[in-house]
């Protein structure tokens, strides 16, 4: 008897503007389309089977950037799309204890100093760590707020917030308006949150 085993080489393929599951979907359905075989797709990441030929890996960029997404090739482009993935991924997807400090969470994901990891995304982003983890908690009260089932006290628990005023000073912070007013508004100020 004779067993032939595919050993599986990996390449990851580095993709930014990801923030979400529908992104994942797409990366997928597009690098199946070009006949790759996926292995896995994480937000900013995708994995497939083997090595690309560089008429391949132009396929690939010319596919996602018509979707809207591009490639990384540089170490701190992509560290950068993964603090970001991070943020977006504790926040939508309310993943990971909400209760571990940002600093903390990201040191552990990322393995690096958080003062490190903020002085770079500060350098490339021109907003601190902070404020780009605020600005998406505020995109997602404002999704929340427009799906209208759950009240400011239990938006304010699901998101990690010490009070609803703590919530409401910061909303209005950020967005100019309280949460109150912000759901009567018709129609309602919403960001795609790769524009966060």
């Amino acid at each position: 008897m004779v067993i032939i085993v595919h050993r599986i080489q990996r390449m990851n393929i580095y993709i930014k503007n990801m923030v979400c599951h529908r992104c994942r979907i797409a990366v997928r359905n597009e690098l199946e389309k070009l006949g790759l075989r996926v292995l896995d797709v994480q937000l900013g990441e995708a994995s497939v089977d083997g090595e690309l030929t560089s008429e391949q890996l132009s396929a690939v960029e010319q596919n996602l950037e018509a979707l809207g997404f591009g490639l990384m090739d540089d170490k701190r482009s992509r560290l950068i799309e993964r603090i970001k993935s991070l943020i977006i991924e504790r926040v939508q997807e309310e993943s990971g204890d909400q209760n571990v400090n940002l600093s903390d969470y990201l040191t552990d994901r990322l393995h690096h100093d958080y003062s490190y990891l903020s002085a770079l995304f500060s350098e490339v982003e021109g907003t601190t760590i902070e404020k780009y983890a605020i600005a998406q908690k505020i995109e997602k009260v404002k999704e929340l707020l427009v799906y209208d089932e759950l009240s400011l006290s239990e938006i304010a628990y699901r998101l990690s917030y010490s009070s609803v005023a703590h919530l409401s000073n910061q909303f209005k912070k950020v967005t100019g308006l309280t949460p109150g007013y912000f759901k009567k508004m018709k129609p309602r100020i919403r960001k795609p949150l790769d524009e966060v």
